[in-house]
C-alpha cells in the first residue's frame, strides 16, 4: 500500500532529481548533529535514503565519509543516483528491505548508520528489524523521526499525523520512545536523545 504522505508529490527535476521539502527542511538541522557527533571520517549506512537528498547534502557535509545509500523501493535508486552525481564518496545505492528480519548478515561492518523519518512508516515488528540490525552492523547509531512519550503525541500536528498513519494502516504510526530505548538496549545500544525542530528526535547511540 502506497501511504499518503506530506511529501509524496514531491517534484523531480530534469537530472532525475526528486525534491523532498522536508529533506530540505531537516537537512540543516540533522547535519549540525552529525557533525557534532560523529568522528572526522567513516563509513556510514543510510537506510531509507529516498529521494537522496540527504546522502548528497550530508556527504559533502562530512568530507570524511564515505556513503551507502539504499531504499526499499527500487524506484528511489534513479534520485539517489542523480543526487549523487559528481560525489565519489557515495557508493551506489542498494535496494534493501531493512524491515526484514536478518537484513544485516550480509553487510558487513560500518562504522556509523543513519535512518531518517522511518519508524513511525512501519510496523512494530518491522521496526525491531530495523534495530536489531543497525545495531548489529554498526557502533554508533542516529536515527532521526517523531515518536510518542510516555505513550503520547507532544503536539496537535503529531497527534494529527499519527492519526492519519494509523488511518491508512492500524500496524504503523508513532513508535514509543521508551520502546526504541528498550529494542536498543536489548541489543547492547544505550542512547541519549537530541531535541530537533519540529517535536522531532535525533536518537544517538553508543554499544554498552
Amino acid at each position: 500500500m502506497s501511504l499518503r504522505l506530506p511529501d509524496s508529490g514531491a517534484d523531480t527535476d530534469a537530472e532525475g532529481r526528486r525534491h523532498a521539502p522536508s529533506a530540505v527542511r531537516n537537512a540543516g538541522p540533522i547535519l549540525a548533529l552529525l557533525q557534532q557527533v560523529l568522528p572526522p571520517e567513516g563509513r556510514m549506512l543510510e537506510l531509507a535514503s529516498g529521494t537522496g537528498q540527504h546522502a548528497r547534502a550530508f556527504s559533502d557535509g562530512l568530507p570524511g565519509w564515505h556513503w551507502q545509500p539504499s531504499d526499499l523501493n527500487p524506484e528511489n535508486l534513479t534520485s539517489i543516483r542523480a543526487w549523487s552525481a559528481g560525489q565519489d564518496r557515495i557508493a551506489p545505492p542498494l535496494v534493501l528491505d531493512a524491515g526484514r528480519p536478518g537484513w544485516h548478515r550480509d553487510m558487513g561492518r560500518f562504522d556509523a548508520a543513519l535512518v531518517v523519518n522511518l519508524l513511525h512508516l512501519i510496523s512494530d515488528t518491522q521496526a525491531a528489524a530495523v534495530l536489531a540490525g543497525l545495531a548489529a552492523v554498526a557502533p554508533r547509531l542516529v536515527i532521526y523521526g517523531p515518536f510518542l512519550r510516555e505513550g503520547q503525541t507532544t503536539s496537535p500536528g503529531d497527534a494529527a499525523f499519527h492519526a492519519s498513519l494509523r488511518a491508512q494502516d492500524p500496524a504503523i504510526g508513532y513508535k514509543d520512545l521508551g520502546w526504541v530505548a528498550d529494542q536498543l538496549r536489548s541489543h547492547g545500544h544505550d542512547l541519549q536523545w537530541h531535541e530537533m525542530p519540529a517535536n522531532n528526535l535525533a536518537l544517538v547511540t553508543f554499544m554498552i
